[in-house]
């Protein structure tokens, strides 16, 4: 029995020892298919969390940490990023290149998924079997906070950076359970040339300045580690999380009548390109400091963007200086190759044209199959994927992939959907809805209404109201759970859904509201009618949503209150000019506590100070001009009209930056600096301009802005009062309408704003200083940014104060 035994020891021991030995071949093993195979003893349970250079990790994975010098953290990010990418294989390297990066195995270096989004929350949007940001029970969910374009209207930079910093806790949070990752491709920084497309929920409207501004905020709310802000080496200045700033650009087509974004080509003249589709990306990069920008699946006059080294290398690189990797817009590589056929490429002329364009990152598999090949046939150099490399392995040194971040290390499951987090989602909710009408009719007093019909497609959103790019909420508070804590309710459908195809369920809303004090309809768009690949044809609310709003306000007891869900402008003219109807409220797409913030506005425990981010048309605006027109000046040999409220001067239903208040505030004009006098020396120049026929032209008209210092600024100073009985917020929308004379100019471009709280018959002082450079500046038809010369209206506001700044120069 003994010898037995001792038998089966030795074999026990012998097995064992030839596992160690054999797991420790396989480590060291250098080829490309065992990096594949192994999974760290550390990843076991999912995404890798700890971090690559901790000296117990190689330890335990039987190594010398001292033998890698990407692991001496005294050394600088870019040389301890070369010191990694110089002892990969070439096969190694090119497993690196994908949104699933593989790691090797003999070098300690753990598989990472870059791909994870946080649009407006933790999302666990993904591709299926790698998605770095997933929930379960340890997880269950994060805070989703209101989509982009409502938490636009609030118009308040902090908000929007406080947003950022939440979702990025949330996100060192779950990356320390091992729930997700730390790159995020979001914001969504396309500008909405068009109301028709699909995506405008993900974006920050239709105003270049307004985005671009959105964007460096949240941008800096993801990224800024505390004390780090102004760190002068932005190669190694921290990150809290990496942010991404997409789809780079002209992207905003996505599916128009079968013109699909894969296959379409935006014409665009470099005009409308300096002046609106990159500047918010240049603002992104230049003052969020973004670590990435996502190129996205459309051509630009022929080009993929993709495949543009001026769209890459040049201006991303050369002339914004981007601190960070560059990263397709998924598939996008197989998208040139299938659907645009673009030089009757074979991948891996595909891949060597992207890689030496200056794409660092494939959100797929085509630079993971295919680079290897393309360097053996001598289509693209080793150095290109070292350079790439490099750039994608600073990015994860400075958010402590290699060294930790132990400022971070103590955030866990209770940072996630804390209740400071779903309070900040409910107050963007609140402050993002704007109030469109009111006929002295809100707030409801939930003294005197004690019964409410709340009918519609929305009344009980849940999934609705959260959008896309979604992860799971913390909770729901529908409508009709946030009504309910201020009157008795009583809830009808009206409609089956958003299509509302038949108005069968229209009398049992009209019964209920016949007996309430007063009645709520909540109406709308969702992602059946705008998202990711489905652009609109009209203006429309869908199906018989109309019938429903009409027939309920004409046999309403008590006053009937609109309240509309969609990201793009509804025409909604009837209702405005219904008297039936006694009040309107936007509301898009309010997040997970969106029925709590409407309830609040509507019963006055918030008054309301949102803009409208995107002009509402009138219905026939889809018949003027066709969607894949990209020029935004009016085309008038063609009959099209301008878009955006700079260049369209036709009437509309609701304008941009339209909200109204509870109460109402006062402006004045306490102090101005009305003229701008700039010396030049021997080596600026002044540009010539076109003008208005018999218009008087400056001996200077104007000078580029890149030839000038850009220390000057217009200064000045507005009084705001609250003349109401209410206390409220305003915010204060400054325009600079550039000189008349000048052809082709902007009818007024928005070139600041500030929110401001005013107490009841209150007032607050106002102070702007303007950059002359970054604020008076216009692009002229030759697509130079220029400083012009004459008088440039600063418009406060709707018009209520104005005042010229006279620009000149001299030598």
């Amino acid at each position: 029995m003994a010898a037995k035994l001792l038998v089966l020891l030795f074999y026990f021991y012998v097995t064992m020892t030839l596992a160690v030995v054999s797991a420790r071949h396989v480590a060291s093993n250098s080829t490309t298919k065992n990096t594949k195979d192994v999974v760290f003893q550390d990843d076991m349970a999912g995404n890798f969390s700890g971090y690559v250079c901790d000296p117990l990790r190689y330890k335990n994975l039987g190594m010398d940490i001292k033998a890698f010098a990407f692991c001496d953290s005294s050394l600088p990010y870019d040389v301890r990023a070369k010191d990694l990418v110089d002892r990969m294989t070439l096969a190694e390297k090119v497993r690196q290149l994908g949104d699933t990066a593989y790691g090797v195995a003999r070098l300690g270096l753990p598989k990472y998924e870059w791909w994870s989004e946080a649009l407006h929350g933790l999302s666990n949007v993904g591709q299926s079997g790698s998605k770095a940001t997933f929930f379960d029970d340890i997880v269950p969910g994060a805070t989703s906070f209101p989509t982009v374009i409502l938490a636009t209207a609030s118009f308040n930079e902090s908000l929007w950076k406080t947003i950022g910093q939440a979702v990025s806790t949330e996100a060192r949070a779950m990356y320390n359970l091992g729930h997700a990752g730390l790159t995020y491709w979001s914001p969504n920084v396309n500008v909405v040339r068009d109301p028709r497309w699909g995506r405008t929920l993900e974006t920050p409207g239709e105003d270049p300045f307004t985005v671009g501004t959105y964007a460096s905020n949240y941008v800096r709310g993801l990224q800024d580690v505390e004390g780090t802000e102004n760190a002068t080496d932005l190669d190694s200045r921290p990150l809290k999380v990496s942010a991404c700033c997409k789809h780079y650009a002209a992207y905003d087509v996505d599916n128009w009548l079968g013109v699909d974004r894969y296959r379409f080509d935006a014409r665009v003249r470099e005009q409308d390109m300096v002046e609106t589709f990159l500047r918010p990306f240049e603002m992104c990069v230049k003052d969020g400091d973004v670590s990435s920008v996502m190129c996205s699946y459309n051509r630009v006059n022929g080009l993929p963007t993709c495949a543009d080294p001026k769209l890459l290398k040049d201006i991303i690189r050369g002339e914004w200086k981007l601190h960070g990797y560059i990263n397709s817009d998924c598939d996008s590589i197989e998208v040139i190759m299938d659907d645009q056929k673009w030089l009757s490429d074979e991948p891996e002329d595909a891949v060597a044209q992207v890689l030496r364009a200056g794409l660092d990152l494939d959100c797929g598999n085509y630079y993971t199959d295919y680079t290897g090949n393309a360097v053996a046939q001598g289509k693209v150099r080793e150095a290109d994927i070292d350079r790439a490399l490099r750039n994608l392995y600073v990015v994860l040194l400075r958010l402590g992939f290699f060294d930790g971040s132990p400022q971070y290390k103590s955030l866990g499951k209770d940072d996630v959907c804390s209740k400071e987090h779903i309070d900040l989602a409910t107050e963007a909710a609140r402050q993002g809805i704007v109030l469109l009408k009111n006929n002295e009719t809100l707030p409801l007093d939930h003294k005197k209404v004690k019964t409410l019909a709340v009918v519609g497609p929305h009344a009980n959103a849940t999934d609705i109201m959260i959008g896309n790019y979604a992860g799971v909420p913390c909770q729901f508070t529908s409508p009709i759970d946030g009504f309910a804590k201020y009157a008795q309710v009583k809830y009808k459908m009206g409609c089956g859904d958003v299509a509302c195809k038949n108005d069968s369920l229209v009398f049992p809303a009209m019964q209920a509201a016949k007996k309430a004090d007063a009645t709520i309809v909540v109406v709308g768009l969702d992602l059946t009618v705008e998202a990711e690949s489905l652009d609109r044809t009209d203006f429309l609310l869908p199906g018989y949503q109309t019938q429903l709003i009409n027939q309920v306000s004409a046999v309403a007891k008590g006053p009937v209150i609109l309240v509309v869900m969609s990201a793009g402008g509804v025409d909604i003219s009837f209702a405005k000019d219904d008297p039936n109807i006694k009040a309107i409220l936007w509301a898009g797409y309010p997040g997970e506590e969106g029925g709590q913030a409407i309830a609040d506005v509507v019963f006055g425990k918030y008054n309301p100070g949102g803009r409208l981010p995107v002009t509402w048309f009138f219905n026939n605006y889809t018949d003027m001009l066709p969607m894949t027109s990209l020029p935004l000046r009016p085309i008038d040999s063609l009959g099209y009209p301008g878009r955006t409220y700079k260049f369209f001067n036709g009437s509309t239903v609701y304008p941009f930056g339209y909200g109204l208040s509870y109460t109402q505030f006062s402006y004045k004009l306490l102090s101005a600096k009305r003229s701008l006098h700039i010396s030049l020396d021997k080596l600026q120049h002044c540009r010539d301009m076109n003008y208005t026929e018999g218009a008087y032209k400056p001996s200077c008209p104007a000078v580029l802005i890149n030839d000038l210092a850009c220390n000057d600024t217009v200064e000045f100073t507005v009084g705001v009062q609250n003349i109401g009985t209410k206390d409220g917020s305003e915010t204060v929308m400054v325009y600079g309408a550039p000189p008349r004379a000048i052809t082709d100019v902007p009818i007024k471009q928005l070139t600041g704003f500030q929110k401001v709280f005013v107490p009841a018959g209150g007032s607050k002082e106002v102070r702007f200083v303007l950059n002359a450079c970054k604020s008076l500046f216009i692009v002229d038809y030759k697509a130079n940014q220029v400083l012009p010369a004459g008088e440039t209206n600063i418009v406060v506001g709707d018009g209520v104060i104005s005042f010229p700044v006279e620009v000149s120069f001299g030598h």
